[in-house]
């Protein structure tokens, strides 16, 4: 249920931001925040990550298709006690329905969050994909330490024999 939950909380929260977006502001257009820091600047965004690959919607669409696919098989397969592995890949997939709803609708990505001190605009949905590979990758790194700890263990406990 945890990645029902986050993927469809993040692709309604990516939707509600970009509408806003939408509305309020013309492609181009940047309101300073903070300024030199932070703007909200409204870009339509035709590639990937960095305007990467633009004009190849199909490898976005299929890209995002497979992602998706990947969480709702993941769902069923890994364990409820796993929560923080549920909820990244929540993360992730949610992201992904966020982008291909823009390709598939728009014809390219809302982009929208602005870091001055960042030569590139992104979206809430690229932020949940980043965050969710950072906790599946934390997630990895426990678990690897854990097994080197359980190792010393029973290499310690084997030497003491």
């Amino acid at each position: 249920m945890l990645v029902w939950l986050a993927m469809i909380g993040v692709w309604i929260v990516d939707r509600l931001l970009k509408v806003l977006i939408q509305k309020n502001f013309v492609p181009g257009e940047s309101l300073k925040v903070i300024p030199k820091i932070f703007h909200i600047t409204y870009v339509l965004n035709p590639g990937a990550a960095f305007g990467l690959m633009a004009g190849r919607t199909w490898v976005f669409v299929v890209t995002a298709l497979v992602v998706v696919g990947g969480v709702i098989y993941g769902q069923f397969r890994i364990p409820k006690k796993e929560v923080l592995l549920r909820l990244a890949i929540g993360m992730i997939g949610g992201g992904a329905l966020g982008n291909l709803y823009d390709r598939l609708f728009i014809g390219r990505v809302v982009d929208y969050i602005d870091f001055q001190i960042w030569p590139y605009v992104f979206n809430f949905a690229d932020s949940m994909i980043v965050v969710g590979v950072g906790l599946l990758m934390l997630k990895l790194y426990w678990e690897e330490k854990d097994h080197k700890d359980v190792e010393k263990e029973l290499n310690a406990s084997s030497t003491q024999e």
